[in-house]
């Protein structure tokens, strides 16, 4: 071997990876490994920007809100049936209706919880009467505002936990993604239509772009509202007293908790005048809570909270009364830099402040963000499909992750409608009713993963998008057939908040259309199969192998006298 063949023979040391190609990396399976959560935290999260206009849709019996009620001669006739509704609680609290709220929702500690009971009790009032509800029982919007950060049949403080966990891996995915996109907002303009991976691509960063600021902003706002979880450690350090941290609770919410009762009973002063108080210095429609803390006790507290619509920060701000007279006691309007700086972060996060053009733009960009999360989920498959030596037959890595995808993109939205179209069929007088509206919305969702492991992926896709479609698009017809409030009424009548939610609904069953045509249309690339050379019996080998030898050994004599000759 010469000294050229031994050089050459040298193994080549590994090419250096660029910071480029290890964000991208980790923006790949930061992104994987918690998507299927986030993007059901994402669409979950993007509904509850209408989470009262979903509330008043589920509930169907109360009629349209022209004039919200006043909340001077709302909270004294709720808190009269609330006394015989809740006796002995030494604390319940009342919601007031605003804009987009037309109930009034209360709840209540239970004075004597039965083993296994949650200590509170809730129920919702009609502003008018003052009685609870006489319509169906359900659980409304809240349900996907609440399970967007604590999910659902699991302890809340672990779901808490899992939803901030997540929320940093979207971080991450966000800041890897633009280190890993070099020409990123040139791509912005860039879509190519038919080109498998390059087109999920392309949408990828379209939808990451138009709404980067928002997308960073909601993460980063997201893991601001359950920071007091997630790091304690600073506020441990430095508030070491019972009595400190109480004062700098008071700095982060208006909820002051009820004192010992004196035992000595004194009725309540009239609710009416301590909000009338508050009116006059807020205005009329700016009340947001009314909480009583030991009513019937001399001790008692009465606290009216500013509400948190159409403010640009939700820290505290309440007026605290004397329960017994009327009393004003302290009134809270400012806190500390710290905690406003908190409180404008939260209310980014939870976009009450804005009026309906801006909860709009916050559902659309959050939308975005939804399909920016699917669109990464499906380029994994789509990427990785063209390099299988099988599509037909992945190995079970990819199967799992693309059944996941089906499952957890096309199902979501079939366990969502589900829970709609249970709000309307099962019986009015169904007991834990808003309990089986949720049960309902796990078990059809739950079904679309069985059904995504049993058949074949594209079919898989095009039959749960259409299922999706049609779940969406027979709601309006439902609540026909069901109520008196359909869609030609709301129109007539003035009622945007059913007119707008179903139109939307008939909106996302055209898109579910769409992206079910679009599936069943799509031809994946195949990779093409290297045909093996045919296979030679052994004694065919062995002459090819000594026709070789005697072939070497004739050139090798035929060059010889001329390297001969060549010799100096």
């Amino acid at each position: 071997m010469t000294a050229i063949d031994k050089k050459d023979s040298k193994p080549s040391k590994p090419a250096v990876r660029g910071i480029r190609q290890t964000m991208s990396d980790l923006h790949i399976w930061a992104g994987l490994l918690v998507g299927w959560i986030l993007y059901a935290m994402f669409l979950t999260g993007t509904v509850s920007y209408f989470k009262e206009e979903i509330s008043q849709w589920m509930r169907p019996e109360l009629a349209h809100q022209a004039v919200v009620p006043d909340a001077a001669e709302v909270a004294p006739r709720v808190a009269q049936v609330l006394e015989q509704v809740a006796p002995g609680s030494n604390q319940w609290s009342l919601g007031m209706p605003d804009a987009r709220n037309n109930v009034v929702s209360a709840f209540w500690r239970i004075a004597k919880p039965e083993k296994g009971e949650r200590g509170f009790g809730s129920a919702v009032f009609d502003p008018q009467t003052g009685q609870k509800v006489a319509g169906r029982e359900t659980v409304g919007g809240e349900f996907f505002y609440r399970f967007h950060f604590q999910f659902h049949y699991m302890p809340v403080l672990w779901a808490r936990w899992l939803a901030s966990f997540c929320a940093m891996f979207m971080l991450v995915a966000i800041v890897s993604g633009v280190i890993t996109h070099k020409k990123i907002f040139v791509d912005f303009f860039t879509f190519r239509w038919g080109k498998g991976q390059r087109s999920w691509l392309d949408a990828h960063n379209a939808l990451s772009v138009f709404g980067l600021p928002f997308h960073a902003m909601i993460t980063y706002t997201g893991l601001v509202t359950l920071m007091a979880m997630t790091m304690p450690w600073a506020s441990s350090a430095a508030f070491k007293t019972q009595a400190e941290r109480q004062a700098m609770q008071s700095e982060l919410s208006a909820f002051i908790p009820a004192g010992k009762p004196s035992g000595v009973a004194a009725p309540l002063a009239p609710l009416g005048d301590m909000v009338r108080q508050a009116q006059q210095r807020w205005g009329e429609d700016r009340i947001g809570r009314v909480t009583v803390n030991n009513a019937g006790d001399a001790s008692a507290r009465v606290i009216v909270t500013y509400g948190d619509f159409e403010r640009v920060s939700i820290s505290p701000k309440y007026m605290l009364f004397e329960g017994s007279t009327g009393k004003l006691l302290e009134v809270k309007d400012q806190v500390g830099a710290a905690a406003e700086t908190r409180g404008v972060l939260y209310a980014l996060h939870l976009g009450r402040f804005g009026d309906t053009t801006v909860r709009w733009l916050y559902f659309l960009t959050s939308l975005a963000g939804t399909a920016m999360v699917g669109t990464g989920l499906v380029m994994w498959t789509v990427k990785r499909r063209t390099k299988l030596p099988n599509p037909d037959k992945p190995y079970f890595g990819f199967w799992l992750v693309e059944r996941l995808n089906i499952a957890a993109i096309a199902g979501l939205s079939i366990g969502m409608a589900a829970m709609l179209w249970a709000n309307r069929l099962l019986p009015l007088g169904m007991e834990k009713r808003s309990d089986w509206e949720i049960h309902w919305f796990f078990i059809l969702w739950g079904a679309s993963l069985v059904w995504a492991m049993l058949r074949p992926a594209k079919r898989a896709w095009v039959e749960l998008l259409w299922a999706g479609c049609a779940a969406l698009a027979l709601l309006p017809v439902l609540n026909v057939l069901t109520t008196d409030r359909p869609l030609w009424r709301s129109l007539i009548e003035g009622d945007w908040v059913f007119t707008g939610l179903e139109l939307t609904l008939l909106a996302l069953a055209a898109l579910h259309a769409w992206l079910a045509i679009r599936t069943w249309r799509h031809q994946p690339k195949r990779k093409p199969q290297r045909q093996a050379a045919p296979r030679q019996a052994p004694a065919a080998r062995a002459a090819d192998s000594g026709g070789v030898a005697v072939n070497t050994v004739a050139a090798n004599a035929a060059i010889a006298p001329d390297l001969q000759e060549a010799r100096p």
